[in-house]
């Protein structure tokens, strides 16, 4: 395992101690962590899944525009936080890997450190009703 920045282990203990679903990676985009309420929502265990790439994440649980179309991983809001470093927003339908589809709202934003070294970046979701 390699060794990650300070901000990054804050930020995962940070999501540890939240009721929101919180979903953190590293600046290529790698998924370093998910939180429990965010295990309800994707259908498995961070302890199950573990650390992945952002080609992996951003198909595995197969997210699904309001159109019924694929989203595009560079559309998603956590791809849009690291390449444009902007906050970013999107409803959208996604398929956990318990197989159960849920349409969720998904904001993400960068984790800028000093000198503006880019960290990762975090999303925040909830499902919608």
């Amino acid at each position: 395992m390699s060794q990650k920045a300070i901000e990054l282990i804050l930020m995962r203990q940070l999501a540890s101690a939240l009721a929101m679903p919180i979903f953190l990676v590293d600046p290529s985009g790698n998924l370093l962590f998910y939180n429990e309420p965010a295990e309800q929502l994707l259908g498995s265990r961070y302890e199950e899944t573990g650390e992945m790439s952002m080609a992996e994440w951003s198909t595995r649980f197969c997210p699904i525009g309001e159109d019924g179309s694929p989203v595009p991983a560079e559309s998603l809001p956590l791809s849009i936080a690291l390449h444009k470093h902007r906050a970013a927003h999107l409803a959208f339908w996604i398929k956990g890997l318990d197989g159960v589809s849920k349409k969720i709202g998904a904001t993400a934003f960068p984790l800028q450190g000093q000198q503006a070294r880019l960290l990762g970046a975090v999303a925040i979701f909830w499902e919608e009703s």
